[in-house]
């Protein structure tokens, strides 16, 4: 973890518990090695949610359904999710989270590779968050700004890839080099980008917030 790690346990015992079938999905996640978003992102996206107030969210990598569902609990009554996933095994767990939190008619799971899915889609999205395959996001990108909404908020998480993206390639895994070269142009590609407005900040695993801009800006 590159961020002090006494910090962060300090961070996490202000935390107030969620509903008792989030707290269900995160724990039986976490026991499963399942990847589930940090408890800082959770935060923090749950603060975004309620400034922003998104009438449409599109989601990169469903997993078992937390991140889906911790969205729709804060969101505006009303926000459609849409949520893609590739991993056949995940896919009717993360249904039959969705039916146990009654949330079947708010969030649509879509299934296969995302980059195809995104490609069928017409938009526009106040705002997505991307949380699938790392070494494909710059691959997302472009589909990714086509739809996102004027003014929408693209979030994309485990960017900083616990302290390795400051590496050198020859510092990072072999089996990680891929990963690591593509996280790069894709951080580049975020912050020099003329549509977009980002700030990348050291939280969690790190997460990208970008701004799609409007005519005004």
């Amino acid at each position: 973890m590159f961020i002090d790690e006494r910090i962060t346990t300090f961070i996490h015992s202000l935390e107030t518990p969620e509903s008792p079938l989030l707290e269900e999905i995160e724990d039986k996640a976490l026991a499963d090695r399942v990847p589930i978003i940090r408890k800082e992102t959770q935060s923090f996206l749950k603060v975004l949610l309620q400034i922003e107030r998104p009438g449409s969210i599109l989601e990169l990598g469903t997993a078992v359904g937390f991140s889906a569902l911790l969205m729709s609990a804060y969101a505006p009554e009303g926000c459609r999710i849409t949520t893609i996933e590739n991993y056949e095994k995940r896919i009717p767990i993360a249904r039959e989270n969705f039916r146990r939190a009654g949330k079947e008619k708010d969030i649509t799971l879509l299934e296969g590779d995302a980059l195809e899915v995104m490609r069928g889609l017409e938009g526009p999205f106040d705002l997505i968050f991307m949380d699938a395959a790392k070494a494909q996001y710059i691959h997302y990108l472009p589909e990714a700004l086509r739809l996102l909404e004027e003014g929408g908020v693209l979030v994309t998480d485990n960017v900083l890839q616990d302290g390795d993206i400051m590496e050198s390639r020859f510092a990072v895994e072999r089996r990680n080099r891929t990963i690591h070269k593509r996280m790069r142009e894709y951080l580049y590609q975020l912050k020099h980008d003329e549509r977009l407005l980002t700030s990348i900040l050291p939280l969690g695993d790190g997460l990208a917030v970008s701004v799609k801009k409007g005519k005004t800006l």
